[in-house]
């Protein structure tokens, strides 16, 4: 894959005009959210570690239509183990197991595992999620705010955390991927993933000596190199999960490439823009 950096013709636009798209889709981002958790009840689909249900591992010759005509109750999901011939993993929103697994041995299927999770535990385990994630995000803007101790270049590299989050979640939603703990775990490594390529712009405009423009190519050169190749590394892991049939990595694959995607654009749109006013606007007055 070429990962050239092309340049950038910045002066040609203005702050406004650099940040008018990645303010656009973080607005629609909140807006399909919103709408979401008025109509649905939820901003993003929930797994069943936050809504509680049943996994059941089974082994059969069905196909996966024939898998679902089988019980009475809903299938969630339906994932093939590429390591195991005939396999799947079956998941419900149905909290008694013993109903799903005396259907499926019924219908002669083999099978191998089964795993419950209470709603109370689910809602539990939800509110730990939320609560992780929201400590992570304040614990690092805090940080941010400690190391720049100027508000333009902190809230920066907050905006575009925020944003690097917001795009996909509702991309989640439109997708339908489940928020499960995998992807929360994803979540929280794009907060790394923004702050460390906010960061490394920001340093090199506001701490090192240079032309703004000059400083900000240096940057873009290393980051978007680091982030495209990120970015190709869960695309590979995507497809291979998904060839070998991993249950949880190609979701979390998928939710990397929309964050680290997203972050490019924040980076070297939205975060360029409010360094380059602060440092011929604010600071120059």
């Amino acid at each position: 894959m070429d990962v050239s950096v092309p340049d950038v013709e910045y002066p040609d636009y203005s702050d406004r005009q650099l940040v008018a798209v990645p303010l656009a889709l973080l607005a629609v981002s909140v807006g399909v959210l919103a709408v979401a958790t008025v109509l649905l009840g939820s901003p993003v689909p929930l797994g069943i570690e936050f809504t509680g249900g049943t996994e059941l591992r089974v082994i059969t010759g069905d196909s996966p239509s024939e898998i679902r005509a089988t019980f009475d109750q809903e299938v969630e999901s339906i994932t093939p183990i590429a390591s195991q011939a005939d396999t799947y993993q079956l998941t419900f929103q149905f909290e008694d197991a013993d109903p799903l697994e005396q259907r499926a041995t019924e219908a002669g299927y083999t099978v191998e595992s089964v795993s419950e999770r209470s709603a109370s535990f689910a809602g539990d385990s939800q509110r730990q999620a939320l609560v992780g994630l929201l400590v992570a995000f304040a614990g690092m803007a805090v940080l941010v705010f400690l190391m720049f101790r100027t508000f333009i270049p902190s809230i920066a590299v907050v905006a575009s955390a925020f944003s690097d989050i917001v795009i996909p979640l509702a991309l989640m939603r439109l997708f339908g991927i489940e928020l499960s703990l995998g992807t929360v775990a994803a979540l929280l490594m794009l907060i790394g993933y923004s702050v460390d390529s906010d960061l490394l712009l920001n340093n090199h405009i506001i701490r090192r000596r240079g032309a703004f423009y000059t400083a900000t190519y240096r940057a873009m050169r290393t980051g978007v190199t680091m982030t495209i190749t990120s970015i190709a590394a869960m695309v590979v892991m995507v497809v291979v999960a998904s060839l070998l049939g991993i249950p949880l990595l190609p979701a979390i694959g998928i939710v990397l490439v929309f964050g680290l995607t997203a972050d490019l654009m924040n980076t070297y749109l939205m975060n360029v823009s409010l360094l380059r006013y602060y440092k011929f606007e604010a600071v120059g007055r």
